[in-house]
């Protein structure tokens, strides 16, 4: 689980929405998301690491892709 400000719940709403990734508002104000493989749990993560994340996490995170090898 993870808090996040209401603003930006809309925005992670709308844009998992784009991505066709079942999710929805409930009236407490949480947002559920509803995932049915790896490939949902990573653009999950990364549309809500974009909310969340401070720059220098996301540096981090970039950098670590860019070193990373496939296998």
């Amino acid at each position: 689980m993870v808090t996040v400000p209401q603003s930006d719940r809309w925005r992670i709403y709308y844009r998992l929405q784009e991505l066709k990734i079942p999710c929805w508002c409930l009236p407490d104000g949480s947002l559920r998301v509803e995932v049915h493989d790896s490939v949902g749990i990573l653009l999950l993560r990364s549309v809500v690491q974009q909310f969340v994340a401070s720059r220098h996490e996301m540096v981090l995170w970039l950098e670590r892709c860019w070193h990373a090898t496939l296998t």
